[in-house]
């Protein structure tokens, strides 16, 4: 009414004026709006002859600005006065009492409808906006709830907001009615719903919660239902949502008409055929006589696609023409094929590799530059990107040239993470003493791709130093070479092993090659010098060893690994296969003679979007051959601990060594050295049984999950022994009835100096002389 009064006032002093020429303008009131602003939508300019008319369609269009509250236009002499008042700005905008909605969001709404921090203030805005606020609740099934508006006038003609939101409670779903089906029941349907009125087994969740969104995808699941199920013509009619009057509560009917079941005719091939139809007609996934399903028809259209694209049509298109026979229920498909013209790879691109050199990316492409684009291709060098372990994320993105119609540029855009791990340890335990030690591993070394790791560590039981490198394209086919130097002690009574202690040296060279894309064949000759030495109460099994084969060993050795993977990812990978088959043997002329055969395999299957099923085994078997009368103790297989069975200590499966043994002197009495307690340590054994079966989920509270892998296992395993003394605790042959139980939680986090690992597990069936561990750490360790 101010405006309107105001602008009448305007009209008022002009009415009946003679029209004059203006010699010049000044204006009152601006404040924040600039003069230049003001005059870009005033109409008239100095040396313009005014009537009452021009100064009103003047007034009319600084309204519309939106910039004022009030206008006046008046004459002084021949000079033009304007004068106005500025609508407020908006100092500040609180909002209160949201919880269901994030105020970061909320904020971002308004700013996106006009009403921010800064801009000019309209109340129309802000009434409209309070109804958007509460058409976003209700569109939750919030229906009692409210936004109040407060607007606070301060200095300087600003003013701050506070919106009030009184969210109320979500109505809960009383009854959901399909009226008109009669292919499946109620139950049934409804069992597909993300909406369900709750019972007595949904005593939690939030399935009963009415939402707009969740009713709409939950009709969209019941169209895809009876569309895969072959009613072409099911159609969802209308849908009611009843309200009570306390709104609380909804009652939801869906009513549809279901149409025939139609089965699958006839089905041809037309158009632009670059591909034999023998080999089209192996990738359908709909025949002649199956009932029909719209899902299946889109899988058929896309693998027919995809299929084209592997030979360069990269813009192809292929369309399921349906011709229906409503008499006899059947429906013809005709596949129509437009190839359009073969594609070729203009320009290959990475982005995000800040650490990681281009040519290690481009090393992994099996789509070339210049050749024809093909989604095989290019889909397979994104996995080899993938199984590199250097990226947490690996997307490509395939772009037509402009200007062209038969070049693309391809782009992969990929999101580094560490790869490699740092280990540095200062600290005291009661069970190892004293502990110093650094580990450094890099596995893409100054982003060359190449595998370098150095490591110096000093503990109670192990003094070593080690150093290993591995170029993994030594040849431009892919062929590797490697080298590693190392020296080590180790008291393995501090360990809780038997009494001896080793000193060993030695070194090795290696060479790989890859066989396909998933399998890689390496080989690793090396020399080893051990030298043993027993304790002062030794077991018998290693006084025997020392007595028959001695106490110090040159042995040549060489190992053979075959590996396959089809694993998506080289770190927390969530679908396909590994299994590696090895194999260590000592040369003739070894002052040892021994072999050990080793297997691991691993195999993901996803059972939904959230869980992934993880198998693990772990199998290994070793023995002496030539003079040699046993498989050297030292190189025995141990169980307990990550990557074993969980829940047991390291080393605490397996056989014992002998009860006791008594230190005698020459004539055979025992000397004062007595004997020693009977405990019985661990000395491993000859042959390893160990698998798990683990459930794979999100860990909650984690924005990226791309650094976390948590999960639910189940571990199983032991060590057996073929020649262990049979009076020794933990001494069985291979028996899989003897095997050790373990379930738990487990987690590892990809942090910037390595892979941390925890797991908190319980055993099943652990012997009295198996030491347990429920909470058990590890930090940098390679996996």
């Amino acid at each position: 009414m101010l405006c309107l009064g105001m602008f009448l006032s305007a009209f008022v002093r002009i009415a009946h004026a003679e029209s004059f020429t203006v010699n010049d303008i000044r204006l009152e009131g601006l404040q924040r709006v600039s003069a230049g602003t003001l005059f870009q939508a005033f109409p008239i300019d100095i040396g313009d002859s005014v009537d009452d008319s021009g100064i009103v369609a003047a007034t009319r269009s600084l309204f519309k600005t939106g910039l004022f509250n009030d206008i006046s236009i008046g004459r002084d002499g021949d000079v033009l006065v304007v004068v106005v008042q500025e609508r407020p700005s908006i100092s500040a905008i609180n909002v209160v009492g949201n919880e269901q909605i994030g105020s970061d969001a909320l904020i971002t709404g308004l700013q996106q409808s006009g009403l921010s921090e800064g801009d000019i203030f309209q109340q129309a805005t802000l009434d409209k906006l309070e109804q958007e606020l509460a058409r976003q609740y209700i569109s939750q099934g919030r229906y009692g709830v409210t936004v109040d508006s407060e607007v606070t006038t301060l200095d300087r003609n600003r003013v701050a907001l506070t919106l009030t939101i009184y969210e109320g409670e979500a109505a809960t779903i009383k009854g959901i009615n399909i009226v008109g089906n009669e292919a499946f029941d109620n139950e049934e349907l409804l069992g597909d719903f993300s909406l369900r009125p709750k019972n007595w087994w949904h005593f939690y969740g939030a399935r009963d919660k009415y939402s707009r969104e969740k009713l709409a995808g939950d009709l969209e699941g019941l169209r895809s239902k009876y569309l895969n199920s072959g009613y072409i013509n099911f159609n969802i009619e209308s849908t009611q949502v009843s309200i009570t009057p306390d709104k609380a509560h909804v009652f939801v009917t869906v009513n549809v008409v279901e149409g025939d079941q139609y089965v699958i005719g006839d089905v041809s091939f037309s158009g632009d055929l670059t591909v034999s139809q023998q080999e089209l007609e192996s990738l359908l996934m709909v025949h002649k006589g199956d009932i029909f399903s719209n899902k299946n028809v889109v899988e058929t259209t896309a693998a027919l696609v995809d299929r084209l694209g592997d030979d360069g049509y990269a813009f192809a298109n292929v369309n399921a023409i349906p011709t229906l026979n409503k008499d006899q229920q059947v429906v013809d498909l005709e596949l129509f094929f437009e190839s359009g013209k073969r594609a070729y790879v203009r320009r290959i691109s990475f982005i995000g590799n800040a650490k990681t050199n281009d040519d290690v990316l481009r090393r992994e492409m099996r789509q070339m530059e210049s050749a024809w684009v093909s989604n095989k291709e290019i889909e397979l060098s994104k996995l080899r990107l993938q199984r590199l372990g250097f990226f947490k994320d690996v997307n490509v993105e395939t772009s037509p040239v402009p200007g062209t119609d038969d070049q693309v540029d391809v782009k992969y855009y990929v999101e580094e993470q560490p790869s490699g791990s740092v280990s540095l340890s200062l600290g005291f335990a009661g069970s190892s003493g004293l502990s110093l030690g650094v580990d450094l591993s890099q596995e893409n070394f100054l982003g060359t791709g190449k595998n370098v790791s150095v490591g110096v560590n000093k503990s109670k039981s192990k003094e070593s130093f080690k150093f290993s490198y591995l170029d993994p394209y030594y040849t431009a086919d892919g062929a590797s070479r490697g080298f590693n130097v190392f020296y080590r002690t180790y008291d393995a009574e501090e360990d809780d092993i038997s009494n001896y202690s080793t000193d060993a040296f030695g070194g090795s060279v290696s060479f790989g090659y890859p066989l396909s894309e998933f399998q890689f064949l390496s080989f690793q000759l090396g020399y080893e010098n051990t030298a043993i030495t027993v304790g002062s109460l030794p077991s018998d099994e290693v006084t025997d060893f020392f007595t028959e084969e001695g106490s110090d060993f040159d042995n040549f050795v060489v190992t053979g690994r075959w590996r396959e993977s089809t694993l998506n990812r080289g770190v927390f990978a969530d679908r396909g296969a590994s299994q590696t088959v090895g194999v260590e043997l000592s040369l003739p002329g070894s002052d040892l003679g021994y072999y050990k055969i080793n297997y691991q395999g691993k195999r993901l299957f996803p059972l939904n979007d959230t869980f992934t099923l993880r198998l693990r085994t772990d199998l290994g078997y070793g023995d002496a051959y030539g003079s040699t009368s046993v498989m050297p103790f030292y190189k025995h297989f141990f169980g307990g601990g990550f990557d074993s069975v969980r829940g047991f200590k390291n080393n605490a499966l397996g056989p014992r060594n002998t009860p006791f043994r008594c230190a005698r002197d020459g004539a055979g009495d025992i000397t004062p050295a007595g004997c020693r307690d009977g405990r019985q340590e661990a000395f491993g054994g000859n042959i390893l049984v160990t698998g798990s079966a683990e459930i794979l989920f999100p860990a909650p509270l984690i924005k990226d999950k791309r650094t976390i892998e948590t999960s639910l296992f189940f571990d199983a395993g032991n060590v057996f022994s073929d020649h262990c003394n049979k009076d020794s605790e933990g001494c069985y042959g291979l028996d899989l009835g003897e095997l050790r139980y373990s379930v738990g939680l487990a987690a590892t986090w990809l942090s910037g100096l390595g892979p941390l690992s925890f797991s908190i597990g319980t055993t099943l069936n652990a012997e009295s002389f198996e030491d347990t561990e429920v909470f058990q750490f590890s930090f940098g360790t390679s996996f």
